[in-house]
């Protein structure tokens, strides 16, 4: 939970997006998709964890714990903005 919250926070840069794929390959732990789409679905902190920003491998927005239409709209904005 913590380790995954943490690496989402670090490594995907404002308007951008990576896959619960690419989370798990990025904490060493290749075969845990399925955990990382579990720790996303108990972040409590929403927008300072940006799980938002996790996608499906392609790149379907899926699951939120906040709905699906708030991720796409914090994705939406994040895109159009500059950061």
């Amino acid at each position: 939970g913590d380790t995954v919250n943490y690496t989402v926070k670090i490594t995907i840069p404002t308007g951008e997006t990576a896959s619960y794929t690419e989370i798990a390959k990025n904490i060493g732990k290749p075969e845990s998709v399925r955990a990382v789409a579990t720790a996303c679905s108990k972040n409590k902190i929403a927008v300072l964890v940006p799980c938002h920003r996790v996608v499906s491998k392609s790149d379907k927005n899926t699951g939120y714990r906040w709905d699906v239409f708030r991720k796409k709209i914090l994705l939406d904005i994040e895109k159009e903005k500059e950061f």
